[in-house]
């Protein structure tokens, strides 16, 4: 038994040094490093498998005593107790696994045997909409890279959130390659980010950057960013593969066995993708996009890659003159405040992560005057809007082919979801029609080739935020299966089957005669003032609830009550092709 637990003891030791001095091939000796000869293989003295006076030696020289000092969590989950060898014997005696997970790593054991089940304590940044992205909190001792765009807003976000966390009696360690600590003081002064727990650090050096989390043992490390680190040795300028491998290399051995979370800045390429190797990702806990448009305030981070939490989910933040705030509830970012009936416009809700996010499209048709009509589009799918122009063309009789088209979103939302369709089509369809949809009205559908309105995924998450945001009326797809439909009370749903029975039910066909900039008046030789009379009569019935009797006996829907034919002469609404 004395010699199982000096084995032990000696591999907790071992695995701190390991992860403290250099790779695992080298050579240890009661937990320290034993200088190896060059590999005659590489023709190199300062081959990676056999160094181990590397900068992560240099940097935590101190490492080989962690063993004395390891112990639990306190009250905040950082901070050590003394090191309970009482406590590490009774365990391993039990046969299961030590608190440290370093007992016999000879042996496998059952996961439901051994352990200690309780709960990794969470660090909170400060940010709900952050938290939620890392699935609740910082763990300790995990690796996230941020990554981004230049002047979306890393830094600022990062330098916040370090704030929080400073302002709650926590250390903090903030290391630039980038900026000199003036310039780091007073974005932290802009941002209201002052605080003595604030330790700010300006150096390129791998080693000093390791020493400095060694000696300090924040509460979260902050590097910004991994580009600008090097590491003597490894070759390359800063920014270059080996450079970058070796310096997140360094990082995450040192955070691990120090359990200190460290959150690392990325720059990304022209593209948009993570700059360095694609072994940068792979080697980090969790990866977060902080993406936008610089031309507008919103910005949002998500989670692409997440050990501790989900990977589909999206905070919200803007950029205001103070620094940044999040937005707990973007529900009103993406949506017009006006609330004057307008044509052409549809509201829709498209899911971002776990999040349901209503989402307005408008849509503006006009004459052409050119051989080939414009489409222009904002956060739509082109391709996705030529294919809906002839679904309306062919099976809803709604001619848009020789229109210029323009259609967008609000705020620089995206609406490229297939559940967005049915509402394009009916914005398209109100444009064509000068019929206002009630804008407490939502649609969600696929649209197909055939006209048919096919079910969207999570249905029921999308009509839970419609119905606490006070909508009375959604069209939803006829064979869409709900769990619990009855618990939708102030949320009238009517299902569609086709396009052409949602531009029925939302009484789009009683279009407005408007005169084309050619001077072509009148579709069918219907005077102004009956295409007026007509065009108030469709505006009151888009603004009643949906019934059976939307149509009513004295407001007849000629096209609606008669047989369908593919060959009939399509609505042009106002000229004919």
């Amino acid at each position: 038994m004395l010699t199982s637990r000096r084995s032990r003891e000696s591999a907790v030791e071992a695995a701190i040094s390991r992860a403290s001095h250099g790779p695992r091939n080298d050579v240890w000796a009661n937990g320290k490093p034993i200088v190896r000869e060059a590999d005659t293989r590489s023709g190199s003295s300062s081959s990676s498998r056999t160094r181990s006076t590397s900068s992560l030696a240099r940097g935590t020289s101190a490492l080989s005593d962690r063993a004395q000092r390891e112990g639990q969590y306190d009250e905040n989950g950082f901070d050590r107790a003394p090191f309970d060898r009482e406590a590490f014997t009774a365990q391993g005696q039990t046969g299961g696994l030590s608190e440290f997970g370093l007992e016999n790593m000879s042996d496998a054991v059952p996961v439901t045997q051994g352990g200690v089940d309780k709960q990794e304590p969470r660090l909170h940044t400060g940010f709900s909409e952050f938290d939620r992205v890392l699935g609740g909190g910082i763990v300790p001792g995990e690796v996230a890279l941020i990554a981004g765009e230049p002047g979306i807003g890393k830094s600022t976000l990062l330098l916040s959130t370090a704030g929080n966390i400073a302002n709650a009696n926590l250390t903090v360690l903030y290391i630039s390659g980038e900026e000199s600590l003036g310039q780091i003081r007073l974005r932290a002064r802009r941002i209201g980010a002052m605080s003595d727990n604030l330790l700010l650090a300006s150096t390129t050096d791998l080693g000093t950057a390791l020493m400095l989390m060694e000696k300090y043992r924040p509460a979260l490390a902050i590097i910004d960013s991994v580009q600008t680190i090097t590491s003597e040795e490894s070759d390359g300028i800063s920014g270059g593969t080996s450079q970058v491998r070796e310096v997140t290399r360094g990082v995450i051995e040192v955070s691990k066995a120090l359990n200190i979370p460290s959150f690392v800045v990325g720059h990304v390429t022209k593209d948009g993708n993570i700059a360095g190797p694609r072994t940068l990702e792979h080697l980090v806990d969790v990866v977060c996009q902080f993406e936008g448009d610089t031309r507008t305030a919103l910005r949002l981070l998500r989670a692409v890659k997440n050990r501790f939490g989900p990977t589909d989910e999206v905070g919200c933040f803007d950029m205001v003159d103070e620094g940044i705030e999040q937005v707990t509830d973007p529900s009103g970012l993406f949506i017009s405040s006006d609330d004057q009936l307008t044509d052409g416009t549809c509201i829709t809700f498209t899911m971002d992560g776990h999040r349901s996010m209503p989402i307005e499209i408008q849509a503006l048709t006009t004459a052409s005057v050119l051989p080939s009509p414009r489409r222009a589009t904002n956060g739509v799918d082109a391709n996705r809007i030529a294919m809906l122009v002839a679904v309306l063309y062919k099976h809803a009789r709604i001619g848009l082919l020789n229109k210029d088209l323009y259609i967008s979103t609000i705020a620089g939302a995206q609406a490229r979801e297939p559940s967005c369709d049915l509402a394009i089509c009916m914005a398209l369809a109100s444009a064509q029609s000068g019929v206002a949809i009630v804008r407490t009205t939502a649609c969600f559908g696929e649209v197909s080739l055939t006209g048919e309105i096919r079910a969207v995924p999570r249905l029921e998450q999308r009509l839970d935020e419609a119905q606490r945001l006070g909508f009375t009326q959604a069209l939803i797809p006829v064979h869409q299966k709900l769990r619990n439909p009855g618990r939708y009370t102030r949320l009238q749903l009517v299902r569609v089957s086709s396009v052409r029975d949602a531009v029925h039910k939302l009484s789009l066909r009683a279009a407005r005669q408007k005169a084309d900039f050619s001077g072509d008046s009148g579709e069918s030789g219907e005077s102004a003032q009956g295409a007026n009379a007509r065009s108030t009569r469709a505006h009151s019935a888009g603004a009643r609830p949906f019934t059976k009797a939307s149509t009513s006996a004295t407001e007849p829907d000629q096209w609606a009550s008669r047989e369908f034919s593919p060959n009939a002469t399509p609505d042009f609404g106002g000229r004919a092709e």
